[in-house]
């Protein structure tokens, strides 16, 4: 795993110029919801579920210098590692992410349509405040159905210590959260010296 002080992190600034340079390519590693909802102008997309089936290309023919990007470094750090195990160089992390790129009101292109999916981070909240909800009014009836409430608050504290998703991991076997297979072939061909 990778420490904080030893991930190439770049600041939105940073990436903004090397953008207009044309010395870097961006890689989103987000859900396909996220990515048309808002994303880096020209950027590439690549989901995370669906790295670990590139990684073979990706890691020995990656054409760098590459950024990466997720809605706050969380998932494009996760990215990175698994890059960087099989040999790709010349890897960044946008440091915030999106969330620190729109904050410095730099642009995004939009996609997405009215009722398109909301971003992961959503779709978590309303799965865990649903469970907690639904716990709570069942255990009027049913007491012991207050335990699904209190095992969803472990589970978030377990998320936040460790700094995993488990409840992510489920919401992103949904249909609507996946990608295209071939859109991912796509860019890994457009990533990709072969």
């Amino acid at each position: 795993m990778t420490s904080a002080a030893t991930l190439p992190k770049i600041t939105a600034a940073q990436l903004a110029q090397q953008l207009t340079a044309g010395s870097t390519t961006v890689l989103d590693v987000r859900t396909p919801g996220e990515y048309a909802a808002a994303a880096i102008d020209g950027s590439q997309h690549l989901p995370l579920d669906q790295l670990g089936a590139h990684l073979d290309p990706l890691g020995t023919h990656l054409a760098g210098p590459v950024t990466l990007v997720c809605r706050s470094g969380q998932r494009a750090t996760q990215a990175y590692e698994q890059l960087s195990a099989a040999g790709a160089k010349d890897l960044t992390v946008l440091d915030g992410g999106l969330t620190a790129w729109q904050a410095a009101g730099q642009p995004v292109q939009t996609t997405a349509g009215p009722g398109s999916t909301w971003d992961m981070e959503r779709q978590v909240r309303l799965a865990a405040g649903s469970l907690v909800l639904g716990g709570v009014l069942a255990s009027l009836r049913w007491p012991k159905a207050r335990f699904l409430s209190g095992a969803v608050g472990g589970g978030l504290t377990f998320a936040a210590l460790s700094n995993t998703c488990a409840m992510s991991k489920v919401l992103l076997k949904l249909p609507y959260n996946k990608a295209d297979r071939g859109a991912a072939r796509r860019t890994v061909q457009a990533l990709t010296r072969s």
